[in-house]
């Protein structure tokens, strides 16, 4: 079921992370996926160059995160760069590679404080050092965190991640090592960037796009869908508190006829 939605409802959710119980997080998704859309059309609306909608979408990232992490979320992925985005043009790539390495110094605070993880799933390939750098940097700073892993989808394509899955698993049926008849979906999603984390509950998009651009087409099989027309500069945590309330009020029977 997919909820569309331009201006967030008053909700019951938590907003207040202190005083925060099991049974006020009872309902939450354990894992939301974010395609974070409209940076550039926002701009554009308002007569600013697009890299000024990608450096409001920052703070909306700083907002978001916070508020995922204190509300006890398990996991949050953000869609930061596809595959394919890097068809557009070489400065605002640029930019975008200089935002994220800025983002990565900058959030290390916020990462501690919140004792959040970072993860990344994407092709490291054609990144550029200095952004992987730091990213790496980041993610050992607060690799022994207990909190939330934050996980940036960077140079990203679902379609690739499944190519590349299927690799593997014949190079390994090739090699005698697999027996190709013991594939199933719990080897091929071994074999997936997402390894070892949960499938997303809640997929959010922005800016009011009805497509999946090509973002965990494998992982969210399942999820529930949340769009809002607003773009990514201006969703708030309202916004968020409004998919969040959406989604405690899916019935999800996973195919059945009850809920599992």
């Amino acid at each position: 079921m997919t909820t569309r939605a331009s201006d967030p409802p008053a909700v019951a959710s938590a907003t207040d992370p202190v005083g925060t119980t099991a049974d006020s997080r009872a309902g939450l998704p354990r894992h939301v996926a974010i395609i974070m859309d409209g940076n550039g059309r926002w701009a554009q609306a308002r007569g600013l160059p697009r890299i000024e909608g990608h450096r409001r979408g920052v703070a909306t990232v700083r907002r978001v995160t916070e508020h995922c992490a204190r509300l006890g979320i398990d996991q949050l992925t953000l869609y930061c760069l596809s595959s394919e985005n890097w068809r557009r043009p070489a400065p605002e790539l640029r930019f975008l590679m200089h935002l994220l390495e800025q983002y990565l110094v900058e959030e290390r605070g916020l990462l501690m404080r919140e004792r959040i993880r970072l993860a990344m799933i994407g092709s490291r390939d054609g990144l550029p050092a200095s952004t992987l750098a730091e990213f790496d940097r980041s993610a050992a700073l607060c690799e022994r965190n207990a909190g939330m892993r934050l996980c940036l989808a960077i140079n990203y394509g679902s379609r690739g991640e499944l190519v590349a899955a299927a690799r593997s698993l014949a190079r390994d049926a090739a090699a005698g090592r697999l027996d190709p008849e013991s594939i199933d979906e719990a080897l091929v999603a071994s074999r997936l960037d997402t390894t070892g984390m949960p499938d997303p509950d809640l997929l959010i998009r922005t800016a009011g796009e009805m497509r999946l651009s090509n973002f965990l087409l494998w992982q969210i099989s399942y999820a529930e869908l949340w769009v809002t027309d607003v773009p990514w500069p201006e969703f708030t945590v309202a916004h968020l508190d409004a998919a969040l309330a959406a989604f405690a009020g899916r019935d999800r029977r996973f195919g059945g006829l009850t809920r599992p």
